[in-house]
This record gives structure tokens, sequence and C-alpha cells, in this order.
């Protein structure tokens, strides 16, 4: 596997652990690794070097420099034997980082970053490229079990597909087993043509449930073919998706969901189950980017 790992830096504690979870995600992908900065300043007009009254080594410019050493070093520290490269571009971290999911397979940020509000769980910068990332996004919130497995929400939609499938690449590279979890309830549950027609809006005891075991296993369909080292476990509840998703994330190592499921509004780019386990989870979050739809 070859390609390019980027991660978002700010200086902040949150986007250090984001670059110790990009620097081992190259290394499994065998892939690069680029640092990237943000640098709005410049678009701003507001003076870069030190100021005449204050040290040589003050200044905002130099402060960049810092933290992406910082960075770059703590990066290769993880992973040395990675190739790491920085960049400093000029721009507001949301468009910069959008424009590097272009060409990168996985871009990782922190869950907040420097200019996060106190109480907010979740930074601006990580839901916008959940949301417009043009590649997978990994979110770095808490740890997670680095014995437990990856969780994927299983939906049946065209999205929740792909992130199946990033899921159980992601599984192979950690060598960790797949839980694919599906949550229903009978509001988000298509109904199928009853049986009876004398009760024309019924189903026979048991027929949804049935149903959702069947769309977990065509979503599962074939990936324990191409995947064969990785041990699938798969679960079906009855219950609401992201309180299913969230709970399970407690014993999870990373917890993958699709931007959209089968319940999203046309136009919608990012689903609630998405942004609740965004701010909620107790693992880090990927959030595999598609197409809408529903198969």
């Amino acid at each position: 596997m070859s390609g390019l790992v980027v991660v978002g830096v700010d200086g902040s504690a949150s986007s250090l652990a984001a670059v110790e979870t990009a620097a081992r995600e190259a290394r499994w992908r065998r892939a690069g690794l680029r640092v990237v900065h943000a640098f709005l300043w410049p678009a701003m007009h507001v003076p870069l070097g030190p100021s005449a009254l204050g040290p040589p080594e003050g200044g905002i410019r130099n402060m960049v420099e810092h933290l992406v050493a910082e960075a770059v070093a703590c990066a290769r520290s993880v992973a040395p034997e990675v190739d790491v490269s920085h960049a400093v571009v000029i721009g507001e971290p949301l468009s910069v980082l959008e424009a590097q999911s272009r060409t990168a397979q996985l871009v990782v940020v922190g869950s907040r970053g420097m200019g996060g509000f106190v109480g907010l769980l979740v930074g601006s910068t990580a839901v916008h490229l959940a949301a417009h990332g043009k590649c997978p996004v990994l979110v770095v919130r808490e740890a997670g079990d680095q014995a437990g497995p990856v969780v994927v929400g299983v939906d049946g939609s065209i999205v929740g597909e792909q992130a199946v499938d990033f899921a159980f690449a992601e599984a192979a590279l950690r060598k960790a087993p797949v839980r694919a979890l599906h949550a229903w309830t009978t509001w988000n549950t298509p109904l199928s043509a009853p049986q009876d027609a004398a009760v024309p809006y019924a189903n026979p005891p048991g027929a949804l449930a049935r149903e959702e075991e069947r769309l977990v296993s065509e979503a599962l369909a074939g990936h324990r073919e191409r995947y064969p080292e990785v041990a699938v476990v798969h679960q079906v509840v009855h219950g609401r998706t992201r309180e299913a998703l969230i709970e399970a994330s407690r014993s999870a190592q990373l917890l993958v969901v699709g931007a959209r499921g089968r319940g999203g509004f046309a136009g919608l780019l990012l689903g609630s189950v998405s942004q609740a386990v965004l701010h909620h989870a107790h693992c880090p979050v990927a959030v595999a980017r598609g197409s809408g739809g529903r198969r």
C-alpha cells in the first residue's frame, strides 16, 4: 500500500495526539505522512516577525515553525521508518485540509483545536472535514481500547457499504477483529409487503428482525473472503443507532461510520448518527466518505 496520510496540526494537545495516530496509520499503510498547518495570519495582514520589544525567537512565524517541528519530531519518534514531510499552507484550516484530502488516502485531525470553545466536544474543523472531505477522515477523540475490535455501523446504505469496506481494511492493518453492529427500530426499518392480506399493515412476528439480520449478512457478503485473516462478529440490536454505537465504542479501538445512512435527508452531508458519535464516542472515529443513496 502506498499514498499519503495527512494530519492537521495547530499546536494543541489534541493535534499532537492526532499526529501519533497518523504516524501509526502511515506505518501500517506503508504510506508517507504529511504534517500540515493552516497559517491564517498572513491572509489577515498581521505582522509575522518578532516584536522590536520582544526576544528574537518571538513572533507568529517562529511560533508556527516551532509547533510544526514539534509535530514532525513526534511523528518520527512514533514511526521512524515513515517518510515525514511538512507544509505550512496559507489559509484557514477548513479549506486547507479539505484541499489536502483530495490527494490523501486518509486525513487525521484532533477532536478539538486551539480555537475550541470551553465545553465544545468536537471542533468545527473535525465536523467540517467529516462532512466535506474527499477521503476518509479519522477524528482522534479518546485513545480507545487498543485490544478491542474495529466497530463499524452497518445500515445497508451505499455510504454504509463504504464504511464496511474501510473497517475491514483498517482491521486487517491493525490485526484486529471487526464487530459489525446494526441497530434498528420499527421507525427506521422499511416495511416489506405484508404476507397476510387480511391484515394489510401487519407483519408476522419476528419478520422485521429477520429482515434486519438479512441486511447485515448482505452488507458483510464478500468481505470475509477478501479478508480471511480478520475475525468478524456481527450484532443486530433493537434500539437507537447512535446510543448502540456510542456504547460499543467503550470497548473499541476504532469506530467507523458512513457520512450518511439510509435515514438521511437528500443533500445532508453528515447524518445525525455520524455527528452524534463524533461528539460522544469513547474512541477515535473514522467517517468513510461516499455518495448518498440506498442499496
